[in-house]
């Protein structure tokens, strides 16, 4: 008997399938999750899907376009990518592409690529002033189409790292939050992968053969600060597996009181009122949940994603949950969770 015609080869088209649903039912559930914990998307919304052609975008895009199937609210979705005319850039790639999705679509063409390299210098990073030019023509955009929240594609991995490029580089403990109001006040900016992670994303990439279209400006730049902090995480998680999941939960469970912001504390009028506190004087003790937290959910991946309007109260799931069926097949209900389990 030869390879071709083992058992073992006949089963691993099987298990090849096997971890693709796996993989495909927890990206949803994680970005249905991060939807409905934050409020990101609600009945009536255009959502402007901000399209690069990098692998993340385009994952968003696909889950969006599965979940709004599902979703017992009503929301569209219109795909937009600005070509900065770099040098190569394939125009005809996206729109091919999204044709065959059968999804509105719009190209915005500016030629931020020539203004990002004349003003920086040869060998400097161009992310800042790209990132600023892009955001301003993005917000127009927004408001010539109509679209109340523009979503974009960052994930797990890179609200982390630029927590740490804050932490190291800035002074300040500050992240890339799931969502926020945009520089210009008038728009609603949200990011769906929040609770996903970059390999897994990688993973759905490779599985789906997205269109990939490699950026010649920051995807050029390989020494960064960026990478740097994404090897340390890499090293972290190889010599300490669990460290960088307890950094992304502590990321919704601050503690002002016992950090050293006095605009976000009122130490000065702390007084012994003779009531007893929770916290106390209790610098660090070792939480129970987080020696076997596991972020992403489980390991079967199956568990339903959620959408809805929940507000919470901090202390677990309010509103209905109508789960997921027997197959597996996730479902978007009202729920709220403080954070991914």
């Amino acid at each position: 008997m030869n390879e071709s015609t083992s058992p073992a080869a006949a089963r691993r088209p099987d298990k090849i399938a096997y971890e693709r649903n796996k993989l495909h039912k927890r990206l949803l559930r994680l970005t249905g999750q991060a939807i409905g914990d934050f409020g990101m998307i609600e009945a009536g919304d255009k959502v402007m899907v901000c399209l690069s052609g990098g692998k993340d975008s385009y994952g968003l895009l696909d889950l969006l376009m599965t979940l709004r199937e599902r979703a017992p609210i009503d929301f569209s979705l219109v795909a937009v990518n600005l070509d900065q005319k770099q040098p190569g850039f394939p125009d005809d790639i996206l729109p091919a592409y999204l044709d065959r999705l059968g999804i509105p679509w719009h190209i915005e063409t500016q030629d931020t690529y020539s203004i990002v390299k004349r003003v920086i210098p040869e060998g400097k990073t161009m992310c800042s002033l790209c990132s600023r030019l892009r955001r301003g023509i993005l917000y127009r955009v927004a408001d010539e189409l109509g679209a109340t929240k523009i979503a974009l594609g960052h994930h797990r991995d890179d609200i982390l790292e630029t927590f740490f490029l804050n932490m190291f580089y800035g002074g300040k403990l500050k992240g890339m939050p799931p969502k926020l109001v945009s520089d210009d006040g008038r728009h609603i900016v949200i990011r769906p992968l929040a609770y996903a992670q970059e390999h897994d994303l990688a993973a759905y990439a490779d599985w789906r053969a997205f269109p990939i279209i490699p950026c010649n400006l920051c995807g050029s730049q390989e020494n960064l600060k960026r990478q740097a902090i994404k090897e340390l995480m890499r090293d972290w998680e190889r010599r300490f597996p669990g460290r960088v999941d307890n950094i992304f939960a502590s990321l919704g469970r601050v503690v002002p009181s016992h950090l050293m912001d006095r605009q976000r504390f009122d130490f000065a009028g702390l007084a012994a009122d003779g009531q007893a506190r929770a916290d106390g004087d209790i610098a660090f003790d070792v939480n129970p949940e987080f020696e076997t937290h596991d972020p992403a959910g489980g390991s079967d991946g199956n568990t339903a994603p959620h959408i809805g309007n929940g507000t919470g109260n901090g202390t677990g799931n309010t509103g209905s949950n109508t789960g997921g069926g027997t197959d597996g097949t996730p479902r978007i209900v009202t729920l709220h969770r403080q954070r991914p389990h």
